[in-house]
Parts: structure tokens; C-alpha cells; sequence
């Protein structure tokens, strides 16, 4: 009798903190700071040639490769990898949102929130709660785990109107002006190898990839804007984390979406 009142005991224990578990990953779509969802479209305002254009072999001037990163981009050969059917590998998720194009963003359920990609036609699912499993096979996109950040009250004027500083310098941020910080942050491993650059730049199956998605409006031209800032971390291939950004404006529909095969040759 003892061990079946126990045994009941443990039961409804591990059933109350499953549904609390449960709850709280229900919860992710709903508790949204943000709405990331609908049609973005790149705007490239950062390394223009190397994004607008497929860069020289061997010119990778802004990569922090280390002497191996170098070799592997010098060995670069476009027509081999679209041939062997590699033209995929300027498309993993440590570069895609490098790549012009149009993003659609939609919540696939309520705890998977899912970008596509019109150039490659790709598909990135961004995972709320846990993270990813230890026996997860690497792929092109590898497995992304996200979580809505930021407990800090920072300065949200959004251009309107320069910094206040009191009489010692300090920053002054008056109460309306204040939001809660609500960025979406995104970790992902279990990455094949790709490249960082179209130009063969290379990254690992060891890379990290770390991603911010900040979303903004304007009140000069009433835009709405999704900023990512992109860290990847190579030890294999890289001296250190190489980071980028990428900005993308909202647009009211789908309307110029233009899905596109993965090309080694072409900028998308």
C-alpha cells in the first residue's frame, strides 16, 4: 500500500510539472514582445560587394580567417560545387540572412516560429524551450533554439530626440521613454559545413551561431524594420567571432516573392 500511494505520489508530481512545462512553451507564441511575423525584404546597407555581388576568389579581406580558412577559401570552385550538388553551402544559416532577398516569417506552432527564404529556398525553424537534442543529424539550416531576451528597461526614443545628460555626465532617460528590452535571441548548432562568403569562405560543423533580431519602427518614414546582428564562432576556421548585420523592411505582402535554386555563382 505505501509503495502504491508513493508510486501515485511521484506520478502526480512529474504529471503537475509537465503541464506546467507545458503552459509555459504554450505560452511562447502568445507572450511575444514583438511581432516578427509577415513579409521582410533585405536592405543591404553593409558590405554591399560582398553581398550585391559574388566576390573574386581569394578576396576575403574582411573574414578573420586563420592559415587552414584561407586554404579551404583559396581552393574555392563553383563549378565543382554546383555540379556535385553542393550549391547549397552559401545558403547554411550561419550566412543566409547575408543573402538579398525576402524573408517570411510565421509561426509554424505555437512554440516554432519559421522563416523562409525566397533566395534558396530555404527554411529556418527557430525552436522555443529545451534545446536541441543530443542525437540531432547536422543540417544545411542546424537546429536553432530561441528565446525571447532582455529583463533591463533600456532607451527606446527611436529618433525621437538626442541623449539628456545631468550635471555629472550621466544619462538621463525620462519614464515614457523607457521600454523593456525585447530582442529575440537565437542559438544554433548542429550546422553542416557551408560558407560564410559566397566566394568559398568556409565555416566548420563545429560553428556556433549566435543571432540577435531586434525589431524597430521609424517615425520618420513609419517603417518597420527587423535588424539581426549575426555572430559566428569557428575555431576550425576562424581567429576569432566573425560578426555581421543584416536589415531587413517590412513589407505589406508577399506580393514580390520570388523563390530562387540555391546558385554558387550568383549573388542569390
Amino acid at each position: 500500500m505505501i509503495t502504491i500511494m508513493r508510486a501515485t505520489r511521484i506520478f502526480l508530481i512529474l504529471t503537475a510539472l509537465l503541464l506546467c512545462f507545458s503552459a509555459e512553451l504554450a505560452a511562447q507564441r502568445a507572450a511575444a514582445p514583438d511581432d516578427l511575423t509577415g513579409y521582410w525584404v533585405s536592405v543591404v546597407t553593409e558590405m554591399w560587394r560582398y553581398r550585391m555581388l559574388v566576390p573574386d576568389k581569394g578576396d576575403y579581406v574582411k573574414m578573420p580567417l586563420n592559415p587552414e580558412g584561407r586554404k579551404v577559401a583559396d581552393s574555392w570552385d563553383p563549378a565543382k560545387d554546383q555540379a556535385s550538388g553542393n550549391a547549397c553551402k552559401g545558403y547554411g544559416a550561419a550566412a543566409l540572412l547575408q543573402v538579398p532577398g525576402r524573408l517570411h516569417i510565421y509561426w509554424q506552432d505555437d512554440n516554432t516560429l519559421r522563416v523562409d527564404t525566397d533566395s534558396g529556398t530555404q527554411t529556418r525553424l527557430l525552436h522555443f524551450g529545451g534545446s536541441a537534442p543530443a542525437n540531432e543529424s547536422p543540417t544545411l539550416q542546424g537546429y536553432s533554439v530561441a528565446e525571447w531576451g532582455g529583463d533591463e528597461p533600456r532607451d527606446r526614443r527611436d529618433g525621437q530626440g538626442g541623449p539628456v545628460q545631468d550635471s555629472s555626465g550621466r544619462l538621463v532617460v525620462a519614464k515614457e521613454q523607457r521600454k523593456q528590452a525585447d530582442y529575440l535571441k537565437v542559438l544554433t548548432t548542429h550546422m553542416r559545413p557551408g560558407y560564410l562568403q559566397k566566394n568559398g569562405v568556409p565555416y566548420s560543423a563545429t560553428a556556433v551561431l549566435e543571432e540577435y533580431f531586434d525589431y524597430f519602427s521609424d517615425p520618420y518614414t513609419n517603417n518597420t524594420w527587423l535588424a539581426v546582428t549575426t555572430v559566428v564562432t569557428d575555431p576550425q576556421y576562424l581567429i576569432e567571432p566573425l560578426i555581421t548585420h543584416a536589415h531587413f523592411k517590412k513589407i505589406p505582402d508577399g506580393s514580390g516573392w520570388d523563390p530562387t535554386p540555391c546558385r554558387a555563382d550568383e549573388p542569390r
